[in-house]
């Protein structure tokens, strides 16, 4: 877990990002049609058995956590993978960089993996002298951009087609192109050398079955496949509450998670590896190393806050946030964003750090209703707000303000007079704080609610 007390400027994080038409209108056409791709892919279907089916398993491995994660390391261990244990990012990044430098290894192609995000990996392995090659299209996108992830599973949602062809020409050398068929193909030129070359992969895992000590992964382009099979060497990093069950308890998540993410049947590979590669068979890792990160889960599971790990990251709350459709994810400044980005970084990193972030959320309720596994996101951000407010981390003009609000409100003839003297000064208020954002508030009606109805 974090131990920095520097906060997130979330709030002025927002400030850019609401005024970049570029960005807005990027992140209004992408999660709108994965909106509509979810909706036309659970039609008809039983979601809400499946939602309550998968929300019941992931809470029961969350009350024997301990047992799987001991269970799955002993059945991965017998499958011929090296399996570590890391207690935080710390010691995750020293394990990689560890087994990476035991055999030599300068380059290593790797998948799009959130957990390798949360831990920082890329940029300590860069220090230790290890070029890292992100190959998830999105995730090549971002890198050669200088950037991190804006969605979880669609890391590049905030840029068009123009941007990046813009980029590929100007750090590919490549002709200017806003085709994305064209794109592809030149990222697919430059991977593809990179795949055949690489000596290591580095890959995370959706989920990690306990009864076989398999990783499963779930991936729309095929670069996952050739980052754990081609190279003699695979590093799978992956957070210990990733593990369910056994293999008969996946075809819940292959119903819901491919529906929730993109609004997809079923993902485009599914990938089961179990360990390295055993005589006779022709592709896969020789060599296989498993890192089970905790970094304060272990804890936080037996907490008020434990429903939390049940997310099996498939960003349907991100695409149903009203905050998170307007800004952005690299507003929230964390590796999470989105609602669950705000439960999670506040969980991983602490209150001091991500205390801000709990501004981007209106507690209207889609996240907690779109989620497969049934996390109940307002709850946990609800509670999260009440401690924020217990803490005295709120700035003391807005609990001065909300204190006088508290007040008014109580007060019939107090609210009244508030109404008439907002409705007065408003003009003057617009004008005077236009910068902190009260120019795009709404002007107050012209008569109120009870004048209305009197």
């Amino acid at each position: 877990m974090s131990t920095s007390t520097s906060g997130i400027p979330f709030r002025e994080n927002t400030v850019p990002a609401l005024r970049d038409k570029i960005l807005r209108a990027a992140m209004s056409n992408a999660t709108e049609t994965f909106a509509v791709k979810r909706t036309d892919a659970m039609a008809g279907l039983p979601v809400e058995e499946w939602r309550e089916q998968a929300s019941a398993l992931r809470m029961h491995v969350l009350d024997n956590l301990s047992d799987y994660v001991d269970r799955f390391a002993e059945n991965a261990a017998r499958a011929g993978a090296n399996v570590h244990r890391a207690k935080d990012s710390e010691a995750a990044r020293e394990i990689v960089a560890s087994v990476l430098k035991d055999h030599r290894i300068g380059r290593v192609v790797k998948s799009k993996s959130m957990v390798s995000e949360e831990i920082h990996l890329n940029g300590h392995l860069e220090k230790e002298g290890i070029t890292v090659v992100e190959t998830d299209l999105g995730e090549y996108i971002i890198q050669i951009a200088g950037e991190g992830p804006s969605h979880i599973i669609v890391p590049a949602i905030h840029k068009d087609r123009r941007q990046v062809g813009k980029l590929f020409a100007e750090k590919l050398g490549c002709d200017y192109s806003d085709d994305p068929a064209v794109l592809t193909k030149v990222a697919q030129k430059v991977l593809r050398r990179e795949f055949l070359s690489a000596k290591a992969g580095i890959s995370g895992a959706n989920f990690a079955v306990a009864d076989s000590g398999s990783i499963v992964l779930f991936t729309n382009e095929g670069n996952g496949r050739m980052c754990t099979t081609l190279p003699p060497l695979h590093i799978a990093v992956l957070s210990i509450e990733k593990i369910i069950p056994s293999l008969a308890d996946l075809p819940k998540f292959i119903r819901l998670l491919p529906r929730s993410a993109t609004g997809q049947m079923i993902t485009s590979y599914l990938s089961v590896i179990t360990g390295s590669r055993k005589p006779g068979e022709s592709t896969g890792a020789q060599e296989m190393h498993i890192v089970l990160l905790d970094n304060g889960r272990s804890e936080l599971v037996r907490g008020e806050y434990r429903e939390m790990f049940k997310c099996v990251r498939c960003g349907a709350c991100l695409n149903a946030c009203p905050v998170y459709r307007m800004v952005g994810g690299h507003a929230y400044g964390s590796t999470y964003p989105g609602p669950m980005g705000i439960v999670l970084t506040a969980l991983l990193e602490g209150m001091e750090r991500a205390g801000s972030l709990l501004d981007a959320t209106t507690l209207c309720g889609a996240c907690g209703d779109v989620c497969p596994v049934k996390v109940p996101l307002p709850k946990l951000l609800r509670k999260l707000r009440e401690s924020r407010v217990e803490q005295g981390l709120t700035p003391k003009l807005e609990q001065s303000a909300m204190a006088g609000f508290g007040k008014i409100v109580k007060s019939p003839m107090l609210f009244h007079l508030g109404q008439m003297a907002g409705h007065l000064f408003w003009p003057i208020a617009t004008k005077l704080g236009h910068s902190a954002g009260l120019g795009r508030m709404p002007r107050p009606v012209a008569k109120t609610f009870r004048e209305r109805v009197s």
